[in-house]
């Protein structure tokens, strides 16, 4: 290293982050102690502090860090901090940050709401951010925040939220394109207008009753967890599609004609029928079809899918490719009236892949059934996979129900395989 040109070193120690890292590199030597100011971005583990036995806060350790370097870009802080030592690392270098991540680990601690300023108003002295994370957030109150013009990406993991405070923290970020808030607890109502927010991935923690309305021209991916009640009325650039309800019920969607879709997911233990069948209909030209949704039923009783006409399904869904089908919905099409409608020139044109999960014996022949015509009018079918999930071996039609899927997957070694 002694041979290199200072240039040279320079790039090599540009390249590093970690604080631990970049204090040894301090006491190598003076040359490289002079090179410490062109670094561009600083990260401070969890751990960084245990065992800490040095004079001085490791508040104050970050500060004199960021204070050495000249136009700090990106700052990563994971282990613990004060609101009056962010405050001071942001006076120092806000207005050279794009990227900054925190770690605020405040969730379960009520006097993070009485600190003035809070960790949240200290985020606004970095008011060129590009992207901000934070993990473990209480943000019952509005965030002082002015306006981040030139954030693109939100992430928020792990926060208590309450509606006023969200809705003021995304008013704040009007150009957000990309937004994340996972594992969020709190959440009743949200409405969102991003005009250029292109992906959107909301995760909600609870009794999974939340609703949102979606107000963003330019969405393309949306993931949305734990909604019963979702409304997203411009989808012209909707590429990809996901809505679950691990723990309540989904009662009513409400979207555009998804005519530019190409995967959608929808899964959960219960679902409004109503729900699903408009679903399937605004989706007809989906390539990737997920669906594991348990039971069906508007309120607390929860019933089976009604019979799905086989033919009817697959000529409303002419480009589909990838048909992952569970439990449910695989029963709905193996009912006895569902292959009636079939005629000799039907035909699933573009269907390649199948994933079929089966979870019962019950009613073996007509899945066998259903499972033969996928391939039959399939005549594009290269790959059919069927998954046997938590049978139970002592039902008396077990056996014969895995004599036949055995036969089966003999007859059609070469695209049907079983797990």
């Amino acid at each position: 290293m002694d041979s290199l040109p200072d240039a040279i070193v320079q790039y090599i120690l540009s390249h590093m982050n970690n604080a631990r890292d970049v204090a040894i590199c301090n006491c190598v030597s003076k040359r490289w102690k002079d090179l410490i100011p062109y670094l561009k971005s600083l990260y401070f583990p969890r751990n960084s502090f245990d065992n800490h036995n040095c004079r001085g806060s490791s508040d104050h350790i970050v500060w004199k860090m960021i204070s050495q370097v000249d136009c700090l870009e990106d700052l990563v802080v994971y282990s613990p901090f004060s609101s009056a030592g962010l405050a001071s690392w942001l006076l120092l270098a806000g207005s050279t940050l794009k990227h900054l991540e925190l770690r605020l680990d405040n969730l379960a601690e009520f006097q993070a709401c009485l600190e003035s300023p809070s960790k949240l108003d200290c985020i606004s002295s970095a008011n060129n951010l590009e992207s901000l994370k934070l993990w473990g957030v209480l943000m019952i109150t509005s965030p002082n925040w002015d306006v981040f013009q030139n954030l693109r990406n939100l992430e928020i993991v792990g926060a208590r939220l309450e509606d006023p405070a969200l809705s003021t923290a995304l008013t704040a970020c009007p150009n957000l394109t990309k937004l994340l808030l996972l594992g969020c607890e709190g959440v009743t109502s949200l409405s969102v207008e991003l005009p250029h927010l292109e992906q959107c991935k909301l995760d909600f923690y609870g009794a999974g009753n939340s609703s949102l309305s979606l107000s963003c021209p330019k969405i393309e991916c949306l993931e949305v967890q734990g909604c019963s009640w979702i409304r997203v009325r411009e989808t012209e650039c909707l590429r990809n599609l996901s809505i679950s309800n691990n723990a309540g019920r989904v009662y009513m969607v409400d979207f555009g004609k998804l005519a530019a879709l190409e995967y959608l997911s929808i899964r959960g233990v219960q679902w409004c029928w109503d729900a699903i069948c408009k679903m399937l209909q605004w989706s007809s030209e989906v390539n990737h079809l997920y669906m594991k949704v348990e039971f069906t039923g508007d309120f607390d009783t929860l019933q089976p899918f009604p019979e799905v006409d086989f033919v009817d399904f697959f000529n409303n869904h002419p480009r589909l490719q990838k048909f992952d089908i569970h439990g449910a919905m695989f029963a709905a099409l193996c009912q006895k009236n569902s292959l009636k409608n079939v005629d000799s020139g039907f035909v699933i044109p573009c269907l390649e892949e199948v994933v079929v999960t089966v979870r019962s014996p019950l009613n073996a022949e007509q899945k066998m059934s259903t499972l033969e015509s996928l391939l039959k009018y399939g005549k594009n079918l290269k790959a059919m996979v069927v998954r046997i999930l938590q049978m139970k071996s002592s039902h008396s039609s077990s056996d014969d129900f895995f004599d036949e899927i055995c036969r089966f997957r003999c007859l059609n070694h070469k695209i049907v395989r079983i797990e």
